[in-house]
């Protein structure tokens, strides 16, 4: 993007509302994305911050007077500087407390949009973190009546501990800071001054509370916090033209606060996960926006649960299509007629792509619904495609007998071979016509049934041959009439090795594909897996250094009740149920795909409708 778009605004009728262009953006964007917000009183400087991170001077509008400048959210999508194969996008959010809006709802969805959609979320203020800053720090003790984790509903106080789970990293950006960093006289460092900032207060009045409740909940809903202080970057005078001034008429301090800003955010911003520890890219991120505007245009409180489980619905359908798009494009350029060993292999290597590209982008596949769905599409298919080859085979088998057998039809016709010794002719052209006919090549997998049937058909034709023939005796004709049944016999025989070997192909065919899908399922659920322990250990870490905290600060009976937060924790990432969990899964996906018909169904099927017959179009352009 050269420049920022906007991705949520307000419409005619004032409320929330997604921004089409920018959707499709995202939707382009296949790699993870690491999302960075910030959000803060308006006219306090965000925008600088952003445009920062996106390595230019312009880009977010930065304004010049007290009126605010963003309106909604804006977005700009950059390559992330310092992972590759990523993507950073930054957002951008409306000031909090614009006077001429005067809407303080809209403000809170703001907050919390700004919250639900990061990685890393940025609160700007300026000044000094005092009460004041606290006190305009409001919204996030709103969060709980505007964000949800579960669909169903629980206990709020076991839900407000799950925030930390799910939450963003934070960071307070305080500006145009004038004071020294130094408390009860000692030098501390910028972390160090907001951890005494969000110092709690012993005691249980209502004075006490209302002080700690903002503080306690930074601490607790956000898993890691940061703070970085910024002097004044220019004059108050030059204040206005930041984003024109040369960086050598700004504050070499400033500049350096900014450039160390950066590298906090670009090294450490993780990438957009949601509940279950599931990545987040470009796509998965535009559900995630539409989800979430939807739900609060609706009068309803966002939910994490809900917002998964909608983004998995989208993400697993077009999942599906995707993989059977590929699979029929990689079968679709085969040359037919073919032997079955040929479709058999590119049928091995098209699933096992179409398999494993379902698999990168579908997640949350409850009882592996679209698998299932995605494995019957690739038979059903390979069906067609067999049933085709079938027709295709047959089609060409016959044209062959026809043009080979053409002299003999001549000679049948003159009445060579009704003269004394003919059916010696007969014979020697009939055999001809075999020999040859084996020898062609690329004839498909109807050859010697098509064969069977060409030899039935001229039975009659033979023994009326073989009884005009005055020359034979009697004992010779029954000696010729027995080597006929002989070959028939034979060729029967052949025939039906030919389809014996089918079905046997088709048998190792699905029992390949049943080892694929599990194979490719093991690994996709030991990557959920591996996401959702992540997920919990970066919670356990949080709980632990917060417990740690409030031990030290004398806060003993709060860091008590955090313990079976932490044992819940710890329950979760070792517990042992996780290897009984893959080991039933497996059993119950193994059967459940079993259930699956089998390619020689779908066959089946296909020749009961009449599918097994040439199509000439189709037959046409194979050849």
């Amino acid at each position: 993007m050269e420049e920022p778009v906007c991705l949520v605004g307000n419409g005619a009728d004032g409320e929330l509302e997604v921004n089409p262009a920018a959707l499709d953006i995202l939707r382009g964007v296949a790699q993870p994305v690491v999302v960075v917000a910030i959000v803060g009183l308006y006219r306090t400087g965000k925008s600088y911050l952003m445009n920062s991170l996106a390595g230019k001077k312009k880009g977010f509008s930065l304004g010049s007077t007290v009126q605010s400048h963003t309106k909604g959210i804006w977005m700009w999508c950059l390559p992330h500087p310092r992972r590759a194969g990523h993507t950073l996008v930054l957002l951008d959010t409306e000031g909090l407390g614009d006077v001429e809006k005067g809407d303080t709802k809209n403000d809170v969805w703001i907050f919390a949009l700004a919250v639900l959609l990061s990685s890393t979320l940025a609160y700007n203020s300026k000044g000094t973190i005092d009460q004041y800053a606290m006190e305009q720090l409001h919204f996030v003790s709103e969060l709980t009546e505007h964000i949800k984790v579960k669909a169903q509903g629980g206990d709020d106080l076991e839900e407000d501990t799950e925030f930390v789970r799910f939450f963003p990293s934070f960071i307070w950006a305080v500006r145009d800071f004038t004071l020294e960093l130094r408390i009860e006289g000692q030098l501390v460092t910028e972390d160090e001054y907001l951890e005494h900032a969000l110092a709690l207060k012993k005691g249980n009045n209502k004075k006490v509370m209302d002080y700690n409740l903002p503080r306690q909940c930074i601490r607790n809903f956000f898993p890691t916090r940061k703070c970085f202080v910024f002097v004044q970057p220019a004059s108050r005078q030059e204040m206005g033209q930041l984003d024109s001034l040369p960086t050598s008429a700004l504050d070499p301090q400033f500049l350096d606060q900014t450039r160390r800003f950066c590298d906090y955010v670009f090294q450490c911003s993780h990438v957009k996960t949601v509940k279950g520890g599931i990545l987040v890219n470009g796509q998965r991120f535009s559900s995630l926006v539409q989800s979430y505007v939807g739900t609060i245009r609706s009068g309803q409180v966002p939910c994490l649960d809900n917002a998964v489980t909608a983004m998995a619905a989208i993400e697993n359908e077009a999942a599906l299509r995707e993989a059977l798009a590929h699979y029929a494009a990689g079968m679709g350029g085969l040359r037919l007629p073919a032997e079955l060993g040929e479709l058999s292999a590119a049928h091995g290597r098209c699933e096992a792509d179409a398999l494993q590209l379902f698999m990168q982008r579908s997640f949350k596949d409850e009882e592996q619904g679209f698998q299932k769905q995605l494995v019957a599409g690739i038979m059903e298919r390979y069906a067609d495609l067999l049933a085709e080859n079938e027709a295709v085979s047959e089609q060409t088998c016959r044209a062959l007998l026809e043009e080979l057998s053409a002299a003999m039809q001549q000679k049948l016709r003159a009445g060579l071979y009704s003269q004394p010794g003919g059916y010696q002719a007969y014979d020697r052209d009939q055999n001809r016509v075999v020999e040859d006919y084996r020898a062609k090549a690329n004839k498909g997998v109807k050859a010697e049934e098509t064969l069977e049937q060409f030899l039935a058909s001229k039975k009659a034709e033979a023994e009326a041959v073989l009884k005009a023939d005055n020359l034979l005796t009697e004992a010779e004709k029954h000696v010729a009439e027995e080597k006929q049944k002989a070959e028939r016999l034979e060729q029967q025989r052949k025939a039906a090795e030919e389809k014996r070997l089918q079905t046997e192909q088709l048998m190792k065919d699905q029992e390949r594909s049943h080892q694929e899908n599990m194979k490719q399922l093991e690994a996709k659920v030991a990557e959920e897996l591996a996401g959702a322990r992540q997920e919990a250990e970066r919670a356990l870490e949080s709980k632990l250094k917060e417990q740690e905290a409030m031990l030290q600060k004398g806060f003993a009976e709060k860091a008590r009740l955090m313990e079976d937060e932490i044992s819940g924790l710890k329950r979760e990432i070792s517990s042992a149920s996780k290897t009984d969990f893959l080991s039933g899964l497996f059993s119950t996906i193994k059967e459940g795909l079993r259930t699956v018909a089998s390619v020689s169904d779908f066959l089946t099927s296909r020749r009961q409708q009449g599918k097994g017959t040439s199509n000439p179009s189709k037959t046409q352009r194979r050849k």
